[in-house]
């Protein structure tokens, strides 16, 4: 039989289990806080691997290792940015925003949170803040779809658009049965899946290829610069590596605090006790994931180069690793699509989640607390009207992705500048400074997100976007401006109220009940 025929059964056998967790899991939801948080009821290593698979999509086993072949080991400010940004969200915000959101009238997304946390009444900030998911988590989508189509593309040889159909109903499938815990139990199987494939290939590829041969192999690839500009993290092609780059790159690391896909983990996992252990779980498969596929992106240009040239398309370049050591080096087909696999869950299990969040943010936040409001709630109702908006989202995300050109890396970058600026100062600002009031959290998200669609998407600069034309990435002045917002609106509207004041302390002083 053919390496192809392998290579499919292996995806078949792995979707096909990903489609049975989702059918278990819809029988044992009942009601949306079940379809949202799974009942608050995440153990440490489910909820810490959700966590980490649910953010590192595409972008870690397509678009981080595409940009490093390419342009060398400059482009490793980034993952050193998320190191950074993973473990203070975990250590500072993951157990206070978890309590906060049990004090807050059990919120479960967190538009519900902003809305409860500062006593809105009229629900402005519930609806603005949904506005904002809805927005940004359609191009994020958009990007693991789009991965998800060049993956089945390069593999299979399928056209992108077949395949990025294809992709899309798998993705929607267990996440329209199952709901958060379906997302959550898939993200853990993919999350161990994705870290099998980081450590096993690089050290498949240490056996083959001779460290002797290295830099001249990287010189004879044609790398700018030569082989030790490429390997220096200060350089960037015959030059040194800009401050604004190095600026940039680490600023990605601002972005976590405001990520609802990775946030809703933290307010799931089920006790304090669980969240300390879940910590240590993320952080370590954190630096192992991020730092090894650096190395991986480096020695797949040095084993590719020899044998098939330098790749046309960067960010295809794990998967044509993969593809050349277990179908001409190794005669294990299956094992290298097993492998695969790990690329494919990389992009499920963030599109699964994002799908999940925007649900929420329509049917939850929207429909029941804004539309519905004060009215009797049919549970089983909203929790069909929760699947519908899943497979909404995922069609209109679908002709997002539609241009196979897209860049993976340009579209995440978007959506995690959009989501950082909007939420990240708020979120923040409201764990640990108890003055924070309505007036500074609805104008922290939305300077925050006018601040990045102006900066990324309106040419005003000669014909540019200002992004292009200072080479800053938007999220830094985002979170500056949101930050700033949240301050001076506070200041300006009414004061907090006692009651505020008193949940702040409660929160602060770790005397809520459930918690």
């Amino acid at each position: 039989m053919s390496n192809t025929f392998w290579i499919i059964a292996a995806f078949v056998v792995y979707i096909i289990f990903m489609v049975l967790i989702g059918a278990f899991y819809s029988r044992k939801t009942k009601n949306t806080e079940d379809y949202f948080l799974g009942g608050r009821g995440l153990g440490a290593w489910v909820g810490a691997m959700s966590a980490q698979a649910s953010d590192m999509s595409g972008w870690l086993l397509m678009g981080l290792p595409g940009a490093i072949y390419l342009l060398g080991t400059g482009e490793i400010w980034v993952s050193l940015g998320l190191l950074l940004g993973t473990f203070a969200n975990w250590m500072i915000v993951a157990g206070r925003l978890r309590r906060y959101t049990i004090r807050a009238n059990n919120s479960m997304t967190i538009p519900e949170y902003f809305n409860n946390r500062f006593h809105d009444e009229k629900n402005v900030l519930l609806l603005v803040s949904s506005i904002v998911i809805v927005i940004f988590f359609l191009v994020y989508t958009a990007s693991a779809l789009s991965a998800g189509a060049k993956l089945f593309n390069v593999v299979f040889g399928l056209e992108y658009h077949t395949a990025l159909l294809i992709g899309t109903v798998v993705i929607l499938i267990y996440t329209f049965l199952g709901g958060f815990m379906a997302v959550c139990v898939t993200d853990f199987v993919q999350g161990i899946l994705m870290l099998v494939m980081i450590l096993a290939v690089p050290i498949i590829l240490l056996t083959i290829i001779e460290p002797g041969t290295i830099m001249s192999t990287l010189t004879a690839s044609g790398v700018e610069g030569g082989a030790a500009n490429y390997l220096n993290p200060l350089t960037s092609g015959t030059g040194s590596i800009s401050v604004v780059s190095i600026i940039s790159g680490l600023a990605w690391g601002l972005g976590y605090c405001g990520m609802p896909h990775i946030l809703v983990r933290f307010m799931a996992i089920k006790s304090e006790k669980e969240l300390n252990k879940s910590k240590v779980i993320a952080n370590v498969w954190n630096l192992l994931s991020l730092g090894i596929v650096s190395v991986l992106a480096i020695l797949s240009r040095v084993y590719l180069f020899p044998r098939v040239g330098v790749l046309e398309d960067k960010e295809n370049v794990v998967i044509m690793v993969v593809k050349e050591l277990f179908t001409n080096e190794f005669a294990l087909p299956f094992i290298g699509g097993i492998l695969l696999c790990a690329i494919l869950a990389a992009i499920m299990s963030t599109a699964d989640s994002q799908l999940l969040v925007t649900a929420s943010a329509v049917s939850k936040d929207i429909y029941t607390d804004v539309i519905r409001r004060g009215k009797d709630i049919n549970e089983k109702k909203t929790l069909w009207i929760s699947r519908v908006v899943v497979i909404v989202v995922a069609i209109i995300a679908f002709f997002i992705a539609w241009n196979p050109n897209s860049s993976i890396m340009a579209l995440v970058s978007d959506a995690w500048a959009g989501f950082g600026s909007a939420f990240g100062p708020v979120v923040v600002l409201s764990l640990f400074w108890k003055k924070t009031n309505k007036a500074g959290a609805l104008s922290g998200i939305i300077a925050g997100a006018l601040t990045v669609i102006i900066w990324d998407y309106i040419p005003l600069v000669g014909g540019e976007t200002i992004g292009d034309a200072t080479g800053l990435y938007s999220l830094i002045v985002g979170f500056v401006v949101g930050l700033i917002a949240v301050v001076i609106g506070t200041f300006a509207g009414k004061p907090a109220t006692p009651e505020m004041i008193q949940e702040f302390e409660e929160v602060k002083n770790k005397q809520v009940a459930g918690a």
